[in-house]
């Protein structure tokens, strides 16, 4: 029998509160904690161990499957058919590095990345990134609360922007799990994730796959044209999420404290393992997208690069249950992602400024300008892309801390990056942030690129 040291057990109600911020938030269960204990205590092993310390990788993933993700992947296949799957790998491997180095630091320092920010950097600096991080934070929601109405209001054929009033209602009922502490909101994203998932297994059971020519073009890169060239830099370059990188080193830090090093150790692996299998899933359902695409658009439509386009032209296609499961996978992608946006918002106020909004207003906030876009005429795509734009603005910042932070011994202990992860870390940072300078200079018509 496995006994609890009430002191850690306090430091997880103390964490989860000052995270969550209400006093009916709970931690995990003893059940769990003792679960968990007795893995980092050698005395228990086996595949199922891991459950006891799933949650946050899968919270995080949830920022690959977003609609704006779903809009990308549907032009990348419909216009380039198989040419680009090679890009939407590269990409979800920069993801799983950057995932695992932000849950790494939530571990080894017990803090998240934006309080990190606030402790190490001059105050000026810190509110300028809490300002910036918010406005990130709230284009985020934009397109994810945007997909998700989108996918409503087709699904149940209503206008926008009743679709968008009942999509908040539900976001907002999911959003009050949280006072119950991590186990149940990771529940139920959880559960929105598999359907995301399932419904593309369905897809790829419809749509007629050419899986010899999808192999390769997985495997082989290359680029078509200057356009081609833009769609990669597009897919790359949003791909990396501020919000994310601020979440996951707060979903991590205040889950199981480890007791040692070696329980330390043991941690990092874990999660190492757990990004690697969530990230995997959320790279599998990318690859589907574009196949999907690819096979239903890019012999007879190639113009598809809409949502909605793409939903009415599935139709006649593939069937109304193809048109159907996109919908379903589109309105889960949406709640899931919208949910986890708020949270990561809360995250961050709490981390950089130490005071936290009401959920209900957060959300409400982070709704206003969906509204105000929708209400204004303004076209829902142009939106979506507007806001990819701000995100790839924003995104240095969380990138380069995370990078500077963890490689400090003084931080991170004998945690510190070795100089093969450094290395990576810092091509995947050029990569990365070249492609969105790269972005925001074709928005504006400054790109070089032909």
């Amino acid at each position: 029998m496995v006994f609890l040291d009430p002191s850690h057990t306090d430091q997880v109600l103390a964490r989860t509160r000052a995270l969550f911020g209400g006093p009916r938030a709970a931690p995990l269960t003893e059940r769990t904690v003792a679960a968990a204990r007795q893995v980092l205590d050698r005395q228990r092993l086996g595949w199922h161990r891991y459950l006891a310390f799933a949650g946050p990788a899968v919270v995080a993933s949830i920022a690959y499957m977003d609609p704006g993700n779903f809009a990308t992947n549907i032009q990348a296949g419909a216009k380039y058919g198989y040419g680009l799957l090679w890009v939407v790998l590269l990409a979800n491997l920069i993801a799983m590095l950057f995932q695992a180095l932000s849950a790494k630091l939530g571990i080894v320092t017990g803090r998240n990345l934006a309080e990190i920010c606030r402790d190490e950097f001059p105050r000026p600096v810190v509110l300028a990134m809490w300002v910036v991080s918010e406005i990130a934070a709230m284009a985020t929601d934009l397109a994810e609360f945007l997909g998700g109405s989108i996918g409503l209001a087709l699904l149940f054929n209503m206008p926008l922007l009743s679709g968008m009033a009942v999509t908040g209602i539900v976001v907002w009922g999911v959003l009050l799990f949280e006072s119950r502490g991590f186990r149940p909101l990771e529940l139920i994203i959880g559960g929105l994730v598999a359907v995301i998932a399932l419904c593309y297994l369905v897809e790829m059971f419809i749509a007629p796959v050419d899986w010899r020519s999808a192999a390769l073009h997985l495997a082989v890169p290359q680029i078509a044209d200057g356009q081609a060239l833009l769609l990669a830099v597009g897919i790359i370059g949003a791909t990396v999420m501020p919000h994310a990188v601020y979440l996951h080193s707060g979903l991590t830090q205040a889950r199981i404290p480890p007791r040692n090093e070696v329980e330390k150790r043991r941690l990092v692996r874990i999660s190492n393992h757990e990004v690697i299998a969530a990230l995997t899933v959320a790279g599998l359902v990318n690859i589907a997208m574009v196949l999907m695409a690819s096979a239903a658009f890019h012999s007879g439509h190639p113009e598809v690069a809409e949502i909605k386009t793409a939903y009415h032209t599935l139709i006649p296609l593939l069937g109304g249950a193809a048109a159907t499961v996109f919908l379903v996978s589109l309105l889960a992608s949406g709640v899931s992602s919208s949910t986890v946006g708020t949270l990561a918002g809360q995250m961050i106020m709490q981390g950089f400024v130490g005071f936290r909004i009401p959920i209900w207003l957060r959300r409400l906030v982070t709704m206003l300008p969906a509204f105000a876009v929708v209400a204004l005429g303004v076209d829902t795509t142009e939106a979506l892309v507007l806001s990819q734009v701000v995100l790839s603005i924003t995104l240095p910042l969380p990138m380069i801390a995370l990078i500077l932070f963890t490689r400090r011994p003084d931080l991170m202990g004998r945690f510190a990056n070795r100089w093969p992860t450094q290395a990576a870390a810092g091509i995947g940072a050029v990569v990365v942030l070249t492609l969105n300078a790269l972005l925001v200079a074709e928005t504006f018509g400054l790109s070089p690129i032909g």
